[in-house]
């Protein structure tokens, strides 16, 4: 049955051409985990958030929410369990009686064990000295959430460099300044099998070997997998091997072993307290009502604006430097998860799912792409997060960024009239603002966990699958088909000879 078909849906259809007339009031505001969540520029007056609150009750979230934290299959597709929250669960937390806690705290003390040994100078490289650089090769959920996490929490340790990108310019264009005497490679890959991982690894064991020699250099590696069989049969070795699950999906893998990066460069503490933080979310999740569950409200802003408003875009602005890579680690999780045209039965869909996502921090993008969020023919909704204690000692910086961010907030929203359209804001563009107390790892943590379960819970009421991502397959599968041929050792396909001809000629030249 298709969710139009609800009562409350149908409800929120007709509200739809008044949404004007239904502004939230002043001061809604709520929060959780530390956190606080601004509501009063959507609108989410009561008559709206009404009806919002009751498709929750008809979509069964509170349900499938209570079905996500006891561990039951539902990725229904892949027929999987769903979860990263036992990862960060502790002893008394929702998933503490699920099967395989006790696996999680040993794979947690494996993890502080290996960063206790880097950071402390113990584990060292062929040339018997401590590493001072870890390079971090992984791609998608095995980068964008620990490169997010190490940008945004203090540097305390090794630093950090992260390679992605199959492209070969990035490997060598982080590789150049480095000693190989006292780098570290973090080999990170669910399968161990995923193409552009592997290659870099190879062509840094190459460098490796260039630079110090004949000899093993396993010493120099650390694997991080699903499958520690895979790296026993790779020709990249790692001296030490580190575990996660099958059940630990890419964009949360950040708080398996794959956080590891973050450990490094941050300390074991910290990233205990991002598991903390993100614990203390999902109990706030679990217990707190509708009206005043930040993730909850949260997704159904967003639903409201996307679905029944028609808001194709999604523009994520954090107002910290050190977020900046956020809007590319929540293109993933959401667009990921939710970016879906069919229904959990195969059925497709009669209604839009997840917007376009895009942003960047607070203030450059007020000098780009601001213009087209204020006067541009489209509108999109806006997601503000800010700090409230400064991220430096330059305390002027951070009273000059508070109010750059609550200006934004507000012209997006209030908008000014003017005669000469030129100058005219027309305002009405909703905005979300997140504000964490500081930028330390708790409340890091609380914020991802929260961005989580509002991509859930989106899901729930979208009535769609937001733990497979089919969608990326095919490119990849048409890519390795087309490795013999891009390299002149099988015919192209027809529609690609000419191009791959003029390549060829080109490369020669």
């Amino acid at each position: 049955m298709s969710r139009t078909t609800l009562p409350a849906w149908r409800a929120l259809a007709a509200l739809a051409p008044q949404h004007a007339a239904h502004r939230a009031p002043h001061g809604f505001l709520v929060s959780g985990a530390g956190l606080t969540l601004d509501l009063s520029r959507q609108y989410l007056g009561a008559g709206v958030l009404r009806p919002l609150e009751q498709l929750a009750v008809e979509c069964a979230v509170a349900q499938r929410r209570d079905a996500l934290l006891r561990g039951e299959p539902i990725n229904v597709t892949e027929n999987r369990a769903v979860l990263h929250a036992l990862l960060r669960s502790g002893a008394a937390a929702p998933l503490a009686g699920v099967e395989g806690s006790a696996e999680v705290a040993a794979e947690l003390d494996a993890l502080r064990d290996l960063t206790d040994r880097i950071r402390g100078g113990r584990l060292r490289g062929l040339a018997g000295r401590p590493f001072t650089d870890v390079v971090a090769i992984g791609i998608g959920g095995s980068s964008l959430g620990p490169q997010l996490a190490v940008q945004a929490l203090p540097k305390t340790g090794p630093r950090l460099h992260f390679v992605s990108n199959i492209d070969g310019a990035a490997l060598e264009d982080t590789l150049a300044p480095l000693d190989a005497a006292t780098t570290l490679f973090l080999v990170i890959s669910k399968t161990f099998t995923t193409e552009e991982t592997l290659t870099n690894a190879r062509s840094a064991q190459a460098w490796l070997h260039a630079r110090l020699g004949p000899d093993p250099v396993d010493a120099h590696f650390v694997a991080i997998t699903a499958r520690p069989a895979a790296v026993a049969a790779s020709p990249v070795k790692a001296g030490q091997v580190l575990r996660f699950w099958d059940w630990v999906g890419g964009r949360y893998s950040l708080w398996s072993t794959v956080g590891l990066p973050i450990a490094l460069s941050a300390g074991m503490a910290a990233f205990e307290d991002m598991l903390a933080g993100a614990r203390a979310m999902d109990m706030h999740f679990r217990d707190a009502p509708f009206a005043g569950n930040l993730p909850m409200l949260l997704a159904a802003a967003g639903v409201w604006n996307r679905t029944f408003l028609g808001m194709p875009g999604l523009a994520v602005l954090p107002y910290a430097h050190r977020l900046a890579r956020l809007p590319a680690y929540l293109q993933q999780l959401e667009m990921e998860s939710n970016g879906k045209r069919v229904d959990l039965e195969g059925r497709a869909l009669d209604y839009e799912t997840c917007p376009l996502l895009f942003g960047e921090p607070g203030t450059d993008g007020q000098h780009s792409f601001h213009q087209w969020l204020h006067q541009g023919t489209s509108r999109a909704a806006h997601e503000l997060i800010v700090v409230a204690r400064p991220m430096s000692a330059l305390g002027e910086h951070h009273d000059k960024l508070l109010a750059n961010a609550l200006a934004q907030a507000d012209a997006f929203w209030l908008g000014r009239d003017n005669p000469d359209g030129h100058r005219h804001y027309p305002g009405g563009r909703p905005v979300s603002l997140i504000t964490l107390p500081a930028l330390d790892a708790f409340h890091f943590g609380a914020l991802i966990a929260l961005y989580e379960h509002k991509v859930f819970t989106q899901g729930v009421l979208w009535n769609i699958n937001s733990f497979d991502q089919m969608g990326v397959e095919l490119g990849k599968q048409l890519a390795t088909s087309l490795a013999a041929a891009v390299r002149g050792e099988a015919a192209p396909p027809d529609h690609l000879a000419a191009y791959l001809s003029a390549l060829r000629a080109m490369h020669v030249r």
